[in-house]
């Protein structure tokens, strides 16, 4: 999510109940004499309690101070006149658009697409296509062309069978003739998948068009949908550069071997997956379903097993070789489950097309928009070829002033869509004749002065939509002061974080850590024989090929420079040159062998530069919060802030 929205999104917390005030106007505390009702703040106090993760910030006090500190920033934006500013202004503006869209769609229209979409998530078709590529704006001619080129194959392919056909037909430039595998809604175009999920098994589609030309789908198979898998993997990848590094092949065949003389999984993870992400976690993944990891093998390989604690053999990815073991299987959630998830889905996809259309419709029974428009002809009249090469001007006897359509308070002209005609003939290519030109234009003039004319006036007709907004104005507005005031101290205040760091340096240390070999083994004993080995100084490959064998591998080495959180050491190990005792850690026994301890070191200001301005930040904002506090006068009711604890005590 975009470091922006995110910000607004949690600070809309503190402003979400502000409209709307109860007939409550008891003053909890005022902000240069602005008032801030006790309503208000329980409101949002008891309203986002279940999302506070700080315990402190459950306390009434500290969550007042919070509110305060709010109330506060909003009071200096609006003094340094941040609403004014054309960046925000147009921000804000489009905002209004994209929320508007929610409030203005016809909900009937979308709700039968988010059903259709939801029976083609749970299903999967296997087809394969061919495709005459053609493009978008082709010409009458070469549209007819690619359409009787599709229909003669068509026919072809029922005679001769689809396979045949495509193999022989494709070129990769002008033809295309592809095996898609299985697929569910979302995964193509809507126009195809139409066409894919509309055609039986074993049938051959009639031809139809995509903006990538003309097509036909043959239809192998139909299935439900495989549901969701959640799995945990061992992942060993190559380490370039590295000549010591053991072959990320034989590692794996290594750790598959420990797997099938029955040591755990989860502890093998911990130990030797190179995933950081998942490792400490025993390799646990994220619950995916099909599509969703973008790893053909991997998917495959878990969706492959068929019972929880199946394992695969070890196989290879793009991104490095895996062990992967089943701990859940699920079909795919329900329709209530996943219906916020489809309605975005469908709103961004091409179905929006079929609710624009709804809507449309709906705002011209609203503004009662005659369905013809006489003066079409007019217009078509005064058109010519100068328009197809966007030379085309306006006559100079141009009736300008006369009225066209009007909707609610707002009257379009004819010149309002003469304008329109202009600019829009630089997106005219092919020819076409003058009277469908215009009636073109027309509609989408129209269209768009609905739409704009309803976002327009949706403030004042739909509160709920009115309250939204305010949400987002205020977010916005602190926002671009917190950017403004604290976020870009890295590039203006170089001097004072240099300054801070130096003040500072202490917090800014990188952590003692050893350059050493463990040793892991479900066998106390064979640990016990590599510590011999090691204090005789033996090479590891050495001790490797005594203790391992190709049948049966009882030790894995991991060779590293290490900090006390690395995966392979033991909770609470001391750090010290030489061989350590024996140690269980992660259902295992280790040895680890320290050839160095590397100490504590200071980081420079570079290398911990993140970290430091991070840190000046916070720094910086109490200081200002503290300024704030004594420019604009806070003066709390203490006798309601009393009552308030009263209520959330005994609520």
């Amino acid at each position: 999510m975009n470091f922006k929205y995110l910000f607004i999104l949690i600070f809309s917390v503190f402003i979400s109940n502000v409209n709307g005030q109860s007939a409550n106007k008891e003053v909890l505390f005022s902000v240069d004499d602005e008032p801030v009702y006790v309503s208000e703040f329980l409101r949002v106090y008891n309203k986002n309690l279940d999302l506070v993760q700080d315990e402190s910030q459950k306390d009434v006090d500290e969550y007042l101070s919070l509110f305060t500190n709010y109330k506060l920033k909003l009071k200096e934006a609006r003094v340094l006149k941040i609403q004014e500013k054309p960046t925000y202004i147009r921000e804000l503006d489009t905002y209004k658009k994209q929320l508007a869209k929610s409030f203005i769609t016809d909900a009937k229209v979308t709700d039968a697409l988010v059903q259709e979409a939801y029976e083609r998530i749970s299903n999967d078709v296997k087809a394969s296509h061919i495709l005459i590529k053609t493009p978008e704006n082709a010409n009458p001619n070469d549209t007819l062309a690619a359409y009787n080129s599709i229909v003669k194959l068509r026919n072809r392919a029922l005679k001769e069978g689809f396979e045949k056909v495509r193999q022989e037909v494709h070129n990769g430039q002008t033809v295309y003739g592809e095996d898609l595998g299985y697929f569910s809604g979302f995964r193509m175009v809507y126009a195809f998948e139409n066409a894919a999920f509309n055609t039986k098994i074993g049938d051959i589609s009639q031809p139809f068009r995509t903006q990538f030309g003309y097509h036909i789908v043959y239809v192998q198979d139909k299935r439900k949908s495989r549901g969701e898998r959640t799995v945990a993997h061992i992942m060993v990848v190559e380490k370039p550069g590295d000549s010591l590094a053991e072959k990320p092949e034989d590692r794996i065949q290594d750790i598959y071997k420990k797997l099938k003389q029955g040591e755990d999984f989860e502890a093998l993870a911990k130990q030797f997956s190179d995933d950081t992400n998942s490792a400490s976690n025993g390799g646990m993944l994220a619950p995916f379903t099909g599509g969703q990891i973008n790893a053909i093998a991997f998917e495959d390989a878990a969706f492959g097993l068929n019972e929880v604690g199946d394992m695969s053999e070890p196989f290879k990815t793009q991104y490095g070789w895996h062990i992967v073991k089943l701990y859940g299987k699920k079909p795919i959630a329900s329709f209530d489950d996943m219906k916020p998830e489809l309605e975005e889905k469908v709103k961004r996809d091409e179905r929006s097309k079929l609710i624009d259309e709804a809507l449309y419709s709906k705002l011209k029974t609203k503004y009662n928009i005659p369905e013809k428009q006489p003066a079409l002809g007019y217009f078509a009249s005064i058109l010519n070829d100068d328009y197809f090469k966007s030379t085309w001007q306006l006559p100079k006897d141009f009736t300008a002033d006369k009225a066209l359509v009007k909707m609610g308070s707002k009257q379009l002209t004819y010149k309002d869509f003469g304008d329109y005609l202009v600019s829009a003939q630089r997106n005219t290519a092919a020819k076409t004749d003058f009277k469908s030109l215009a009636s073109k234009h027309y509609t989408e003039f129209l269209n768009t002065n609905l739409v704009a004319y309803q976002e327009d006036n949706l403030e004042t007709e739909n509160k709920e939509y009115a309250n939204v907004v305010t949400e987002y104005r205020d977010g916005l507005l602190l926002f671009d002061l917190m950017e403004t005031t604290i976020w870009n101290t890295a590039k203006t205040d170089s001097l004072e974080i240099e300054n801070y760091y130096n003040t500072h340096k202490n917090k800014y240390l990188t952590p003692k850590r050893v350059d050493a070999v463990v040793a892991s083994s479900k066998d106390k004993k064979t640990l016990k024989k590599v510590a011999k080995l090691l204090k005789k100084g033996m090479a590891l490959q050495q001790i490797k090929s005594l203790v391992n064998s190709n049948d049966k591998i009882d030790v894995i080495f991991t060779v590293d420079i290490m900090a006390t959180s690395h995966q392979a050491l033991p909770e609470g190990f001391y750090f010290k040159e030489g061989i350590s005792k024996i140690y269980n850690h992660n259902n295992a026994f280790v040895l680890v062998q320290v050839k160095d301890v590397l100490p504590e070191t200071l980081k420079t200001l570079e290398e911990a530069k993140g970290l430091v301005i991070s840190d000046y930040q916070t720094y910086k904002e109490e200081k200002w919060l503290r300024e704030l506090a004594e420019k604009y006068k806070v003066v709390i009711n203490q006798e309601a802030l009393k009552s308030v604890k009263s209520q959330i005590k005994n609520e």
